[in-house]
C-alpha cells in the first residue's frame, strides 16, 4: 500500500473522503454554475437542517422511521434466517419453496406499495409488510446459501465422532453457515432502511419518506438534502454496529 494510502486508512478515511466531495460540493455552489434551487449549497442545507432540529420534527421523524424500520427487520429477518435453515438443508422444503422464493426476489419493495396498501390499509401494518418483504428476501438467500454450502468434510467428521442429526445441525451446521446467516442480516438491515422510503409511501404523516414528499411538494430541495444526509447517517451508524456485533457472533471466522 502506498505512504498515502497507509496514511489515511483506518478512521481517518471516511472523514477525508467526506472533507474531499464536502469541498467539491462547497466549491461548485460558491462558482454559481449550478442552480441552487435544484442543488443547494451546503451552508443552505445545514441551515435547513437547524430550522427542522429546532422546529423538533426532525428527531421525532428520525425515531418513527428507524422503529418501522426496525420492527419490519426484525419481522423479516426471523422469517429469512427460519425459512432459509429449512430449505437449505431439507429437499422437501426446497422443493416446495425455494423455485417460488427465487421468483418473488426480483420484485421490488416499492412494487408491492398498492398491495400493502389494499391488504392492510395505511397504517403501520403496511409499512412493515413492505420493509419485512425486502429483508426477509435476502436474509432467506443468504441462509439458504449458506446452509447448503457446508463443506461435507464437517459432516462426514460429525457423524464419524457418533453426534446425532439435531446435535450435528446446531453444533456443525448452523455455525459452518453463520457467516453467510449474518451477512444476510447485516445486508437486510441496510435494505430495511432502503426500503423505509418507499415503505412510508403508504399514507404516511410523518417519517422521514413524509418529510421528503412533503420537501418535494414546496420545492425544497434544502430540506430534502437535509433529510437524505440524516438518513445516510442513520443508516452508517445502524451498519457499525450490526458490523460490530456480527464480528463478535462469528468471532471464529475472524480468527
Amino acid at each position: 500500500m502506498p505512504a498515502v494510502g497507509r496514511t489515511l486508512a483506518g478512521p481517518l478515511r471516511p472523514a477525508v473522503s467526506l472533507g474531499f466531495v464536502l469541498a467539491i460540493w462547497a466549491g461548485a455552489s460558491a462558482s454559481g454554475s449550478v442552480n441552487e434551487a435544484l442543488f443547494p449549497a451546503p451552508w443552505t442545507v445545514v441551515q435547513a437542517f437547524v430550522e427542522m432540529a429546532e422546529q423538533g420534527v426532525l428527531a421525532q421523524d428520525l425515531a418513527i422511521s428507524l422503529s418501522r424500520a426496525a420492527i419490519g427487520f426484525a419481522i423479516g429477518a426471523a422469517l429469512g434466517v427460519t425459512l432459509g435453515l429449512a430449505t437449505g438443508r431439507t429437499a422437501m422444503f426446497q422443493t416446495l419453496l425455494g423455485p417460488f422464493l427465487t421468483l418473488m426476489r426480483p420484485i421490488p419493495a416499492i412494487a408491492l406499495v398498492p398491495v400493502a396498501i389494499v391488504w392492510f390499509g395505511i397504517g403501520e401494518s403496511s409499512k412493515h409488510f413492505v420493509i419485512a418483504y425486502t429483508v426477509f428476501l435476502t436474509v432467506w438467500f443468504n441462509t439458504h446459501h449458506g446452509m447448503q454450502y457446508v463443506p461435507e468434510i464437517y459432516i462426514r467428521a460429525s457423524r464419524s465422532l457418533g453426534a446425532s442429526r439435531l446435535r450435528e445441525f446446531v453444533q456443525v451446521v448452523i455455525p459452518a453457515a453463520a457467516p453467510h446467516i449474518v451477512a444476510g442480516l447485516r445486508l437486510g438491515v441496510a435494505l430495511a432502511l432502503l426500503s423505509l422510503v418507499a415503505a412510508e409511501l403508504t399514507g404516511a404523516s410523518s417519517g422521514i419518506g413524509y418529510r421528503l414528499q412533503e420537501a418535494r411538494q414546496y420545492v425544497r430541495t434544502d430540506r430534502m438534502f437535509a433529510l437524505l444526509i440524516v438518513l445516510g447517517l442513520a443508516g452508517a451508524v445502524v451498519d457499525q454496529i450490526v458490523h460490530r456485533i456480527s464480528r463478535r457472533l462469528v468471532h471464529w471466522e475472524q480468527a
